[in-house]
């Protein structure tokens, strides 16, 4: 995901969410609604998780350091599990406690055309949100389906904002249906089911958002795409023969990790060793351009040794029994 994408996402949610949450107050002021006030905490939620991806994101762009060498790359998936226990605790809880006590105590809404004309107002404000989320991750989503965009981006801004826009949007219907049946049938009761059921929806986002963000904290590999250019742009046929293992770890949504013993001839000598793993850094580099730290191995590769397979209690490698192998191993980390 591209920075300014991202970015351009968040604040159109933000400044949505803001107009959408100061409108939703007046209506329950004026109205008494338990489904307003619940839309109204929920829409300042929303706010202010659009806050936390923002600061994320400027977090993110710290030089690394000795402490932490490898960058603040992974300073977006925290704040985007924080914004998960903010959707959970403020968004979710706060609306199933208050639908469970206006349907305890229900009452009669006042001024009943203040709710329905905020939440039509909302409905449209939150549909441009959605759409310009929707236009953003169309760029990356390619030819997978939504739910695939969302259990495999290594962003964690667009399906967070995609997810909220979507509860936001489901939400906003179903307030606007409680507020009606209560119209209709004179019975509050219909306006604190309407709130329990967008506490129960915000509630199950946040789940699935914290879920996905904690495999991103974790520490996911690259896409199967890029594994495959990074294999194919490291062996060149001659100074490298194969890659015989490697592992890749995202260190942010855009800063990859690749680390791989690659296979040399054996009659190498240490400076054309050395001249391969330069070129064959540079080749994934070009092939895969957010491959910034990489580790090169080099090896020789045993067929029967590679046959026999890897012991699983180790890291796999492949060594011959008899066959002498170079001495040199270049870290390159730029």
């Amino acid at each position: 995901m591209s920075a300014s994408g991202g970015t351009k996402a968040i604040v159109a949610a933000l400044g949505a969410n803001l107009a959408i949450a100061v409108a939703k107050f007046v209506a329950f002021a004026f109205s008494g609604s338990s489904s307003m006030l619940a839309e109204g905490v929920h829409s300042v939620a929303d706010s202010g998780n659009q806050a936390l991806l923002l600061l994320g994101g400027k977090k993110a762009k710290k030089e690394a350091s000795e402490e932490h060498p490898f960058g603040y790359g992974r300073e977006r998936y925290i704040y985007g599990f924080l914004v998960s226990i903010v959707l959970f605790t403020i968004g979710g809880v706060f609306a199933l406690y208050e639908g469970y006590e206006k349907i305890k105590h229900p009452h009669d809404l006042e001024n009943w055309y203040w709710p329905v004309g905020v939440l039509v107002f909302a409905i449209i404000a939150e549909s441009f949100s959605f759409r310009t989320a929707i236009k953003e991750s169309n760029e990356l989503r390619g030819k997978q389906s939504w739910s695939s965009f969302i259990r495999t981006a290594k962003a964690p801004e667009l399906p967070v904002v995609l997810l909220e826009d979507l509860g936001a949007l489901v939400g906003l219907v179903l307030a606007l249906g409680g507020v009606l049946l209560t119209m209709g049938t004179g019975d509050g009761v219909w306006d604190g089911i309407g709130t329990l059921c967008i506490g129960a929806l915000l509630v199950l986002i946040a789940l699935v958002l914290a879920a996905e963000t904690k495999s991103l904290l974790l520490g996911e590999a690259a896409g199967a795409e890029q594994v495959a250019k990074i294999r194919t742009a490291a062996v060149d046929g001659e100074s490298v023969t194969r890659v015989i293992h490697m592992r890749t770890l995202h260190l942010g949504p855009e800063e990859l990790l690749v680390a791989a013993k690659i296979a040399v001839p054996a009659e190498s000598s240490a400076a054309q060793v050395a001249a391969a793993i330069d070129a064959a850094e540079a080749r994934i580099r070009e092939a895969v351009p957010i491959a910034r730290v990489i580790y090169l191995e080099p090896d020789i590769y045993n067929a029967d040794t590679a046959a026999a397979g890897a012991d699983p209690t180790t890291t796999p490698v492949a060594r011959p029994s008899t066959e002498p192998r170079p001495s040199i191993e270049r870290v390159l980390d730029t």
